[in-house]
């Protein structure tokens, strides 16, 4: 193999766009036939292919000295995995559903047992078996119907996220001929268990409407069109199963319509129209409808309540006043109390509120920790469950009385080659970024490791969709920490971490706060002596990714190293084009620069891909898949290209394309663990300057 990177050829495209002129060498790489890409990798265009293969090649060749490493990684991370898991039990009516894997199984089974034993195992679905002789699996949505007779479920084999979706009678075992395909991955049944609500992705990708079918097949009708191509849809039921909800929205406007259960092929009505900046959740809580907005500037979120048939905004009534710097993230429906899921400081809580209005709060220990509510089935119980974890602790799944406070631990995940929290150290730290805002660094270490700078550090970032990084328990980081690294994540704007606020102040003009706070994060963590710099290395993916060639542009001499997972690096180029799926979606997030000219310069200000210059950038791995909607495969391809073309270091920048999945990359759960243990042998690569000399690190 050759240790001489690719080199792209340059094909100079002028574009004009609001009176700017850009030139974009290697918008090549774009195959104009990438609808088809998606659906059949095979069709992608042969001196694209021919370069791509060349990357992966030179990379695997780069990295042939940690191939080592990288085997020892994944058999650590693969040894933290209880191969025959299970989860917990959720009830239904005489059925308890779980999912379960077995011993080498790279995708789960479904099934359910009588409630309440542990016999009587009935399979719905065995996604190992459907999976065999594909490169690629994945199943979306998979659910019963409320009357436990059918089964229905969304499969990708490709990675394009075009689902189809598939019905199983549960009586005879069959899988009823007629499918649907070109399906989004949700999808609901109505609480009757007649129909079947389903979501079609038109030829750009985009979920644009919805259908109603005959459970066990039958003609499609139109219930739902979305005209606006800058919304996503999605759709299912309410609580206590009155409704069905089909919600349309984006990063920042909400409208929900509604469909009586009693009358489900009704006309959806809408419960209040769209308004820009306005967004709004609700279900109904058997007499009154709970709604979780952001109107009437609640910055992190109000509960309201409505007793309208219809909630229309000019019914609703506050009940869970909007209180600054507690962001209410969400809540879950039971019979006689309300669940809610908050954040302050980064750090989750659960209140609990009876239906006559009396509340307490679920406490923790642990100063650094995440919570996440448990999705169950059923709603006239005293019962929910929640999920508890921190970057020390497993995974607990704990079910909590709402009546009398009791908690019942039903499964700590297990870790099966040992793990003993005593030996780590979970901080929180806070980082003063440029402006004086206060930034929450998470951070995960060994308790006995030096705080001088000597040990290398991995940093981890986000920062957008208002997506907050959970301080959660990883099996993979443990990897690096048990090596002597520190592994630590910057919960910087553009998250939720402090709050909706703590996203509004990340986003659109405001972008910039993202990188120069992740930046802060770094130049804190060498200051307390949790890093050096010129020692850590920087990781994220998709948006992360973007935030990762931004700070390549703006402190490359903070880096050993940059891993950047399916980057969204040509940001100007991607919200330019229309007929990609996500970009009309996304202009609230970044701008619309077709339209806007101040949007046009922000964009063009910090996009990674804009703004490569002759720098002495650092090794570099950028990762993509090919079949990806998302971050689409000419991203980090082009943006590989262009780092070639200017960087004034000798430092090796990779580029590993998945030329069978998209953007989550490999479907398996041991498979995706070889591209984790790839990532994380580079960083250590990276730190060692392993390519300068034959040692291997």
């Amino acid at each position: 193999m050759s240790l001489t990177p690719p080199t792209a050829r340059r094909e100079p495209k002028t574009i004009v766009q609001l009176g700017r002129t850009r030139v974009d060498d290697y918008a090549w790489m774009k195959d104009d036939n990438w609808r088809e890409v998606l659906r059949d990798p095979k069709a992608l265009r042969a001196d694209i292919r021919e370069h791509l293969t060349a990357e992966n090649a030179y990379a695997k060749a780069m990295l042939a000295g940690t191939e080592a490493l990288q085997a020892e990684m994944f058999a650590e991370m693969k040894g933290r995995i209880k191969e025959d898991d299970s989860s917990v039990p959720a009830p239904d009516g005489a059925w308890d559903y779980y999912v379960r894997y077995e011993i080498g199984a790279e995708h789960p089974i479904h099934a359910r047992r009588p409630r309440g034993r542990n016999d009587g195992e009935v399979v719905l679905l065995n996604e190992d078996e459907l999976a065999k002789g594909k490169a690629f699996f994945q199943v979306g949505a998979a659910h019963h119907s409320p009357d436990h007779r059918l089964y229905a479920y969304a499969c990708d084999a490709q990675g394009s996220e075009y689902y189809t979706i598939h019905i199983k009678d549960l009586a005879t075992g069959e899988v009823l001929p007629q499918t649907i395909d070109s399906a989004y991955g949700d999808f609901a049944f109505s609480p009757d268990s007649q129909w079947l609500f389903w979501i079609w992705r038109d030829d750009n990708a985009r979920p644009a409407k919805v259908f109603r079918r005959p459970a066990r097949g039958g003609e499609d009708v139109l219930v739902y069109e979305e005209p606006d191509d800058g919304m996503f849809l999605g759709v299912g039921t309410t609580s206590d199963d009155s409704h069905i909800v089909i919600h349309v929205g984006n990063q920042e406007t909400t409208e929900i319509w509604l469909i009586p259960a009693a009358d489900p092929t009704a006309a959806p009505v809408v419960a209040e129209p769209r308004q820009a900046g306005v967004k709004y959740e609700l279900d109904h809580w058997s007499d009154r409808w709970v709604i979780r907005t952001n109107a009437d500037a609640a910055v992190d979120f109000k509960l309201a309540r409505s007793m309208a048939e219809i909630p229309a905004k000019a019914t609703w009534v506050d009940f869970v006043a909007h209180q600054p710097g507690r962001y209410i993230t969400g809540f879950a429906a039971y019979a006689n109390h309300l669940v809610r899921l908050e954040r302050v400081d980064a750090s989750d809580r659960i209140t609990i509120m009876a239906r006559e209005g009396a509340e307490h709060v679920v406490a923790f220990e642990e100063e650094v920790h995440a919570l996440s509510l448990a999705e169950g089935y059923e709603y006239d119980t005293t019962l929910t469950r929640f999920v508890y974890q921190s970057p020390t602790t497993p995974r607990q799944w704990i079910d909590y009385d709402m009546a009398t406070r009791e908690r019942t631990l039903r499964k700590t995940q297990e870790v099966p080659s040992g793990h003993d929290p005593s030996r780590y150290l979970a901080r929180r730290l806070m980082a003063t970024a440029a402006d004086g805002a206060e930034v929450p660094i998470t951070v995960l270490m060994l308790k006995d490791t030096p705080l001088d700078g000597s040990a290398p550090l991995l940093l981890y970032g986000y920062g957008s969709y208002g997506h907050a990084m959970d301080p959660a328990f990883s099996i993979r980081n443990l990897s690096l920490v048990d090596r002597g690294w520190i592994w630590a994540t910057a919960h910087v704007r553009g998250g939720s971490d402090k709050g909706w606020g703590w996203f509004m102040d990340g986003r659109k003009e405001k972008k910039v706060n993202t990188f120069t706070d992740f930046i802060a994060c770094a130049e804190h963590l060498a200051d307390q002596g949790y890093g050096a710099r010129g020692r850590m290395v920087a990781y994220g993916g998709s948006a992360g990714g973007m935030l990762m060639g931004a700070i390549a542009n703006m402190r490359p001499d903070l880096w050993a190293g940059i891993i950047a997972a399916v980057p969204f690096v040509d940001v100007l180029n991607t919200m330019s084009d229309t007929t990609l799926p996500l970009t009309p979606p996304e202009w609230p997030e970044w701008g619309n620069p077709l339209q806007d000219p101040a949007a046009y310069d922000q964009i063009a200000a910090y996009s990674p891909y804009d703004n490569v210059a002759a720098r002495p950038y650092p090794p570099i791995l950028a990762t993509g898949g090919l079949s990806d909607p998302r971050v689409t495969y000419w991203e980090p391809e082009k943006w590989v290209a262009k780092l070639r073309q200017y960087s004034t270091s000798a430092s090796p920048i990779l580029l590993k394309i998945n030329m069978e999945a998209g953007h989550g990359g490999a479907s398996g759960r041991f498979d995706f663990l070889k591209e984790i243990a790839l990532d994380y042998a580079f960083a250590v690569w990276a730190v060692a300057r392993a390519w300068e000399g034959p040692a291997a690190p």
